[in-house]
Parts: C-alpha cells; sequence; structure tokens
C-alpha cells in the first residue's frame, strides 16, 4: 500500500509524515552529509514541503515510515529552478505539466533487496499519478551514479547537464517523461511493478 498525501500539513497523517523526516534526516544527513535544513535536530524538512507537495509514502506494518518521495509542481518555485539551475545550462524546465521529483528515501536498514523493491514502487507510484493527474514530465537532481540507473530503466528520459561535483558525491538533473506507453516501457527493465492499492489524503 502506497499513500498519497496532498496538502502537507494532513492532520491524519502526522505520525506517517513525522517519522518520514526523521528517515529523512538520518540518511540525508546523519549518513549522506547535506547541509539541509533540520528541526528540532531530528527532522530534515526544507521550504518545499509545504503546501503544494504531494508525498509518495509506503508504510511499514506498523504504520512507519519505509520509504517515500516528494512530488513539487514546477509552477511554484521549486528546488531545481532556484538552486540548481546551473544544472541546466539549456534551461530548467517548468510548466504547468511539469513537476519535480526529489528526496527519495530509501533508509538503509532495509538492505539493497528491500531498497530496490520500495524503490520500484515508488517510481510505480509516481507514474500512476502521473497518468491520472496529466503530468506529463518530472525533473529531478540526483546522486549521479543513480541518475544513470533512472536514464537506463526504460523511459524516455534524458540528463539536463553534465554532474557537478559536490560534498557527498556528483549529482545531476534529469528529465523523465511520462505517456501512456510509460508503465509498459518500465516493466521491460522490472522496474513497473502494477497499480498499487494507494490511500489518498
Amino acid at each position: 500500500m502506497i499513500h498519497v498525501i496532498n496538502k502537507h500539513p494532513a492532520a491524519d497523517c502526522e505520525a506517517l509524515l513525522r517519522s518520514m523526516f526523521a528517515d529523512r534526516k538520518r540518511l540525508f544527513v546523519d549518513l549522506l552529509g547535506w547541509d539541509v535544513p533540520v528541526i528540532d535536530g531530528q527532522y530534515e524538512r526544507d521550504q518545499f514541503d509545504n503546501a503544494h507537495t504531494i508525498y509518495l509514502i509506503v508504510p511499514e506494518e506498523n504504520g512507519d515510515h519505509a520509504a517515500s518521495l516528494r512530488l513539487f509542481p514546477t509552477s511554484q518555485p521549486h528546488m531545481l529552478d532556484t538552486i540548481f539551475p546551473h544544472l541546466c545550462p539549456l534551461g530548467v524546465p517548468i510548466g504547468d505539466t511539469t513537476w519535480e521529483s526529489t528526496r527519495l528515501c530509501l533508509p538503509q536498514r532495509h538492505g539493497a533487496e528491500r531498497r530496490r523493491e520500495l524503490r520500484n514502487m515508488l517510481i510505480s507510484a509516481m507514474v500512476d499519478v502521473a497518468l491520472e493527474r496529466g503530468i506529463e514530465r518530472y525533473t529531478g537532481i540526483i546522486p549521479d551514479p543513480f541518475r544513470k540507473e533512472v536514464l537506463a530503466m526504460g523511459w524516455r528520459a534524458e540528463p539536463l547537464g553534465p554532474a557537478l561535483r559536490i560534498p557527498g558525491g556528483p549529482i545531476g538533473a534529469f528529465l523523465v517523461h511520462v505517456s501512456a506507453d510509460t508503465p509498459e516501457r518500465l516493466r521491460w527493465t522490472g522496474v513497473y511493478t502494477g497499480v498499487a492499492e494507494r490511500v489518498s489524503a
């Protein structure tokens, strides 16, 4: 099951969101050393965690966060155009049907095989949400080794510029196109897992 949370904060999902922000802090700050805001010493949240955000969250059996990612409309000021525009020398793609996908959180405690399973669930849900809501493109900023994987998953995808080395390793921006044939394209490489049961809030 995947929770699709719209217009954060959602009171009935407060505990799940709090667990997600805590896992994000453990992964992105404690493990990867990112210089990003931390709230109360335990929650990683920034200016893009707001009412425009859509979260896709896979919960644990006990209701805590297992894995997640964040979707954000590029019609609003977003990470790529306000913080990392230099990753896109030909310009940052924006528009009502272009959304940004960031903060893919796959905690280390799961192990490699489970993290890949969770990643595929989230990417599949991301595609399903796009097809349902008229989203035609996703942009994103990720570590360059993972960007190479994303570009080779089977969907129509392209780099938006060269990788940039920062503390913690090189990062790069990407663009993927989502259309009716995207699920089938992602099935070819075993990424798309089918339409998952989703709970919206």
